[in-house]
C-alpha cells in the first residue's frame, strides 16, 4: 500500500492538469483530484487488481470530471464542421489556452486534445481511459484541436469577476492582519467549527486545533502577502520574498459566514495547481 500511495503522489501533478482542463477550474481540478484519489484508495482497500496504475487512475479522474461537470450543468457544446483543419497545435500553444477555452469543448474531444497534447497519451490509450474505440478517439482529438485553433484565435474578452466591497474589505483585513503578524486579531475573526485545509497534507476543524497554523506562518520570515483574487475567489497571494515577487509562490483561500471566517484552504503543498491559474493581485 506504501508504494501504491508513493505512486498517486507522482502522478498528482498530472491528473491535476487533466482535472483542471477538463472543469475549467485549477481550483475545482484540485477538488475532482481529491476525490478521484479517494475512490482510487478505496478501490484498492477492498482489493481491486489493476495493471496499469497510470491509465485507471485517469479514468477514475476522466468520470470523476463528468460527474462533476453534470452535477453543475457547466458543459457547453461548440459547433464543429467537417472543414476544421486537424493538425496539432504546437506544444506551448496547448498549454497556454486558457482552461475555459477547453471548457467549450465536447466531453470526449477535450478529454483527447488534453490527454494527447497536454500530457503525451496515446490514442489507445485515450480509447481505454474514455471507454471509447480508438477511431472515435482519434476523431475526436482531430475534431478538439480543429475547434482548439478556432476557439484559441478569438480575442480574449474573459475577466475575473468583480470582488464586492463587503468581501475586499475582509480579505484586505485577514492579509493586514498577516503582514503585522497580528494573529490574535485572526483568531479573533474564526467561527468555532472553522476549517483548515492545507491542501494535499491535512484537514483541521475548530479554533482550537487550527492555532499552530498561524504560529508556523509566523516562524518564517520570508513570506510577503498581498490582497488578491483566484478564480474570482478573495484569496491572500503568498510571496517567496528571496525571490522575484513577479508571481506568487502558493495562494491561501477564504470563505466566510457574515463577520466570522468558516473555511482556510492554503495551497502551500500544492503548488501544481498554480500552473495556469488565473489569478489577480489587487493591493
Amino acid at each position: 500500500m506504501e508504494e501504491f500511495e508513493e505512486h498517486l503522489k507522482a502522478l498528482r501533478p498530472r491528473l491535476h492538469r487533466y482535472c483542471a482542463r477538463m472543469t475549467g477550474s485549477a481550483v475545482s481540478g484540485e477538488d475532482v483530484l481529491q476525490d478521484t484519489l479517494l475512490k482510487a484508495l478505496k478501490a484498492r482497500n477492498q482489493g481491486v487488481a489493476v495493471d496499469n496504475i497510470e491509465g485507471w487512475l485517469f479514468r477514475i479522474a476522466h468520470n470523476t470530471s463528468l460527474d462533476f461537470l453534470r452535477s453543475r450543468a457547466r458543459n457547453t457544446v461548440v459547433p464543429l464542421t467537417e472543414e476544421i483543419e486537424a493538425a496539432p497545435l504546437p506544444g506551448t500553444d496547448i498549454v497556454a489556452v486558457g482552461f475555459q477555452t477547453f471548457l467549450r469543448l465536447p466531453e470526449l474531444q477535450r478529454c483527447a486534445v488534453i490527454l494527447k497534447d497536454v500530457l503525451g497519451h496515446s490514442v489507445e490509450e485515450i480509447a481505454d481511459i474514455a471507454d471509447c474505440s480508438p477511431a472515435a478517439a482519434k476523431s475526436a482529438l482531430q475534431r478538439g484541436r480543429g475547434a482548439l485553433r478556432l476557439l484559441a484565435s478569438e480575442r480574449e474578452d474573459t475577466r475575473l469577476p468583480l470582488m464586492s466591497d463587503i468581501d475586499r474589505r475582509k480579505i484586505t483585513a485577514y492579509v493586514d492582519f498577516f503582514r503585522s503578524g497580528d494573529f490574535d486579531a485572526i483568531r479573533a475573526m474564526l467561527a468555532d467549527d472553522v476549517k483548515l485545509e492545507l491542501v494535499n497534507r491535512l484537514h483541521l476543524q475548530g479554533r482550537e486545533k487550527i492555532t499552530p497554523y498561524f504560529t508556523r506562518y509566523a516562524e518564517v520570515a520570508k513570506w510577503r502577502f498581498a490582497v488578491g483574487a483566484v478564480e474570482g475567489q478573495p484569496a491572500m497571494l503568498v510571496f517567496d520574498g528571496t525571490g522575484t515577487m513577479e508571481s506568487p509562490a502558493h495562494f491561501v483561500l477564504i470563505e466566510w459566514s457574515d463577520e466570522r471566517i468558516t473555511g482556510i484552504r492554503d495551497f502551500l503543498f500544492a503548488p501544481y495547481v498554480l500552473e495556469a491559474v488565473d489569478w489577480v493581485r489587487l493591493g
